[in-house]
C-alpha cells in the first residue's frame, strides 16, 4: 500500500521524498487500515455475548452514537450521529456493544443508505426483536468539500422494521424522543426522505 500512496504523491505533482511526505505512505497506510477496519471485525467477537435474556418489552433507544466513515465513491470522509431503537423481544444487547456494532459497518467503505440498513438488519438478526429502527443524520465531504460545495447540507437516512415499520404510533413515539434534541425529523416519512451520496463525476 505504501508504494501506491508513494506513487499517489507524484501524480499529484508532488515530491514524495521532501521532508514534510517522506512518512506519509506509512501513515496513510496505517490511518486507511484503521479506518477500514470494519472488514476484518467478525460482529460475534464484537458482540462478545453481551445478548441477555430479559423481561423487558418496552423501546431501548440508544442515540447520538457518533461515527465517522469513509465514502466508497470519492473516499472522502462523511460523519454525523447514528440513533437507534429496538423493541425487545425476551433478549437485549448490553448498550455499549452498539456503538461498536455501529463502528464495524462504519469503518468500511460505505454509503450512508446501505449502512443504516446494515445495523437494523444485524440488530433483527441477532436478538429477533419486535421492532428495530435506525435513524442516521451525516455530512458528506464530498457534497461540502467538493461537487456542490454545500457545506451546511446533511443527509438523513432510516431503516424501520418489525413493529417500527408497522405500527405509526410506535414509529412516531421514537421520532419523537429524538426531536428533543432538536434537528431530527418528527415524521417517519421526513427521516426517510435522506440525501445520497451520488456519484456524479
Amino acid at each position: 500500500m505504501q508504494d501506491v500512496i508513494r506513487r499517489l504523491l507524484i501524480d499529484l505533482g508532488e515530491d514524495p521524498d521532501r521532508e514534510g511526505l517522506v512518512s506519509t505512505p506509512k501513515r496513510v497506510e496505517k490511518a486507511l487500515t484503521f479506518l477500514t477496519s470494519g472488514y476484518r471485525a467478525n460482529i460475534d467477537e464484537v458482540l462478545n455475548g453481551a445478548l441477555f435474556t430479559v423481561d423487558y418489552s418496552e423501546m431501548v433507544i440508544v442515540k447520538d452514537i457518533d461515527f465517522y466513515s469513509l465514502c466508497e465513491h470519492h473516499l472522502l470522509p462523511f460523519f454525523g450521529k447514528c440513533h437507534i431503537a429496538y423493541i425487545p423481544s425476551r433478549k437485549v444487547i448490553g448498550l455499549s456493544k452498539i456503538p461498536r456494532l455501529v463502528d464495524v459497518f462504519a469503518r468500511r467503505l460505505q454509503i450512508q443508505e446501505r449502512m443504516t440498513n446494515q445495523i437494523a438488519d444485524t440488530i433483527r438478526e441477532k436478538i429477533s426483536p419486535l421492532g428495530v429502527a435506525v435513524v442516521m443524520e451525516a455530512t458528506h465531504l464530498c457534497m461540502s468539500m467538493r461537487g456542490v460545495e454545500k457545506q451546511n447540507s446533511v443527509a438523513l437516512t432510516s431503516a424501520m422494521l418489525g413493529a417500527f415499520r408497522d405500527n405509526a404510533r410506535t414509529r412516531m413515539e421514537f421520532l419523537d424522543l429524538l426531536a428533543l434534541r432538536g434537528g431530527v425529523p418528527r415524521s417517519a416519512e421526513a427521516a426517510a426522505a435522506g440525501l445520497s451520496c451520488v456519484a456524479d463525476d
